[in-house]
């Protein structure tokens, strides 16, 4: 017998005992009936630093919008075509040419109330670097796409194929260095989530 059979013997040996798996459904019963999910979203996601505004529909996100004159928008919602300088339906583009994008407006699948995760997924995307490589972006979710944590969020995603697809929480943030807090250090300056509660 090998050392390496051994070790695995041992440990096949002194295995804990088996338990059952808690029952989540109970657990997400509770997790509902606490506050409201928008309210948890919303305090969750402003912790990490993003900012949440209530829309009633798309025209009314245009409203809450600052765009610097001449600055690249890109968007993959249809209804905002006529602020933006291009679709970022366009999957086919190379990264290199998203370097110069100051704001990138993207629906989100789902968002998460317990981390204030958004579910974006290439199609959404266009141009899988977008999300990553723009100056500034903005989620848009839909108040009635709001899971409660990420049991619910996993739930959601089963069956689903995509190419690729990400969990986005607030804007991109690093404290390595000096324990000093940096938004923007490798990825948006900044995260509005606008929220179709309508």
């Amino acid at each position: 017998m090998t050392t390496r059979d051994k070790i695995l013997a041992d440990v096949r040996r002194n295995q804990p005992p088996l338990v059952a798996a808690p029952d989540l459904a109970v657990w997400e019963a509770k997790a509902q009936a606490k506050a409201s999910l928008l309210e948890t979203f919303a305090t969750v996601a402003g912790n990490v630093g993003s900012r949440v505004v209530l829309v009633d529909s798309i025209a009314d996100l245009k409203s809450h919008l600052i765009i610097p004159p001449d600055s690249r928008v890109l968007t993959s919602l249809p209804q905002l075509l006529d602020i933006a300088k291009d679709a970022a339906l366009f999957a086919n583009n190379a990264p290199h040419e998203m370097e110069n994008v100051e704001l990138a407006i993207l629906q989100a699948e789902f968002g998460v109330a317990e981390n204030s995760a958004l579910w974006v997924t290439e199609k959404q995307m266009g141009t899988r670097v977008l999300p990553f490589i723009c100056q500034h972006l903005a989620l848009v979710v839909k108040s009635a796409d709001i899971v409660p944590d990420m049991h619910a969020a996993y739930l959601r995603t089963q069956g689903s194929d995509h190419g690729f697809a990400a969990f986005i929480a607030g804007p991109s943030k690093t404290a390595d260095i000096e324990q000093s807090l940096v938004l923007g250090a490798h990825g948006p300056r900044s995260l509005v989530i606008f929220v179709l509660t309508s």
